[in-house]
This record gives structure tokens, sequence and C-alpha cells, in this order.
């Protein structure tokens, strides 16, 4: 009896080819490890804080950060160049022209306290150089040039206010911003010492908004009152 063989198996497709893997985009890879590293140093300080936490959390390596900064203060000075750059890229294209002086000077310092009470990580880094002397900071030429136009949007709204009688006082643009910035500043920087000696929440929503109004008011009025 002849036997039938057995059909053969079918043939097994071939396997199919490796997916290349996609190649990174050099900004995103750049600003993803900007922003890992701002929470880093926020959080660690300059000395604390480490290139391979920031390299585990951004899925890269040490080499490839080192590749677009150089260092570990490299980056910390680029992190730096960016949170400044983010309050002073807004405060430049603010369109207070249309508005009357004393109520653009006032949507400015609105605007700077809502800022820096929504990124606590300024605050921190801002209080890290410190520490440090403003090291960084000094040897930057990006961040003295990126703060500059803060200060001209301030003076054209000084200029323009005195000239239509609206601003009474005197007082520079720089000295104005730092009386502006410190109240801002301190709010948010000393909120755990102050809430704890003074029983202050500033996160309440009536302390907030009757903070935000005070520092408003008290500037609008001192620009607005005579030497």
């Amino acid at each position: 009896m002849t036997m039938t063989p057995a059909p053969s198996p079918p043939a097994a497709s071939p396997a199919p080819s490796p997916v290349p893997p996609k190649q990174r985009d050099p900004e995103r890879t750049r600003e993803d490890i900007l922003r890992i590293a701002t929470e880093e140093f926020a959080t660690h300080g300059l000395s604390g804080a480490r290139v391979d936490a920031i390299a585990a959390r951004t899925h890269t390596t040490k080499r490839m950060i080192y590749y677009y900064f150089e260092s570990k203060e490299g980056l910390y000075s680029a992190v730096l160049e960016r949170a400044y750059g983010g309050i002073r890229g807004v405060e430049a294209h603010m369109d207070l022209a249309p508005l009357p002086p004393e109520t653009a000077l006032r949507r400015l310092v609105e605007f700077t306290f809502d800022y820096h009470e929504s990124h606590p990580e300024f605050i921190r880094l801002v209080m890290i150089e410190n520490i440090h002397h403003a090291e960084h900071v000094r040897d930057s030429a990006e961040l003295r040039a990126t703060n500059s136009p803060a200060i001209a949007v301030l003076s054209r709204l000084l200029a323009r206010g005195h000239a239509e009688g609206v601003f009474k006082r005197q007082i520079d643009a720089v000295e104005l911003h730092m009386l502006i910035s410190s109240f801002c500043f301190y709010r948010m920087s000393n909120r755990w010492t102050f809430g704890a000696l003074y029983n202050v929440n500033v996160a309440d929503p009536r302390t907030r908004e009757r903070q935000r109004r005070l520092i408003a008011d008290a500037v609008v009025q001192l620009m607005m009152t005579a030497d």
C-alpha cells in the first residue's frame, strides 16, 4: 500500500525588518533637558543636582547633556537663562501703549505678582543664584541682554506717564522695578517662614487678592503722588 506523503508545512513568512528608531529632534531634546534640569536645580540646588538623574529622567545620556551644554555649570547657566527669559519675554511684549499710564502700570504689577506666584521654580533658582553671589548671572551676556527690554518697557511707560501729567514722582525705572519685584518675590520666597510666624496663608484666595490689590495700589498711588 502506497503511503501518501504528508503535506509540507507552509514556508515561514520572513521576519519584518526592524523599524529604524526615530531621529531625535535636537531642539525638543534640548528643551526636555532644560525642563527637567530646571526641576532638579530648583529642588536640589547647583551642588545637589545630579546630571545622572537629569539624564535618567530625560531618557538620554550624560554624554548627550554635555554635548548640548558642555558641563553641569553650562547646563545650570542655560536653565537660568531660560527661567529669566520666561518672565522677561512676556514683559517685553506686553501691549501697554493703548492703556492709560496708571492702568498700564497696574497691569504690569499684576502680571509680575501672578508670574512669581505661578512659577515657584523661578523663585528658587533666583534664591540659589544669590547664594552663589550671582556668579553665573554675571558671566552670562545673554542674561543681561534678556533683562534689558523689561527696563526699557517700564522706562517708556514712566516717560509717557510723566508727559501726560499722570505720574508726579520721579523714580528711576530700575528702582521701581526693584520695588515691584521685592514684594512679589518676598511673598513667595518667604511664604513658609512668614506664614508660620504671622499665621498668614498666601495661598488663601482672599489673602491673595488682597495682597495683589495692595501692591498694585501702592505702586500706582506712589507714582501719582508728588515727591
